[in-house]
């Protein structure tokens, strides 16, 4: 490999929503800073199945509900 073209790779501390630390390596930041997130696998809907709201812009989801009403799922 080339030298002096890889970003720095070196630690840096995470804290989840709930207070939880941890330290992994990154490119982030500096060696030592700490990633505060507003967002992880603890509160984010994908992961916690939370309520989702499907935004019907321009009756496309009501047409698309339509066209596959009859398959049976």
């Amino acid at each position: 490999m080339k030298d002096k073209i890889h970003p720095d790779y070196h630690t840096i501390k995470i804290v989840m929503t709930d207070g939880t630390e941890y330290l992994t390596r990154s490119t982030w930041g500096k060696e030592g800073d700490t990633m505060n997130l507003d967002i992880d696998p603890t509160t984010h809907p994908a992961w916690t199945g939370g309520n989702q709201n499907l935004l019907d812009r321009g009756g496309r989801v009501t047409k698309f509900k339509s066209k596959f009403a009859n398959l049976g799922i």
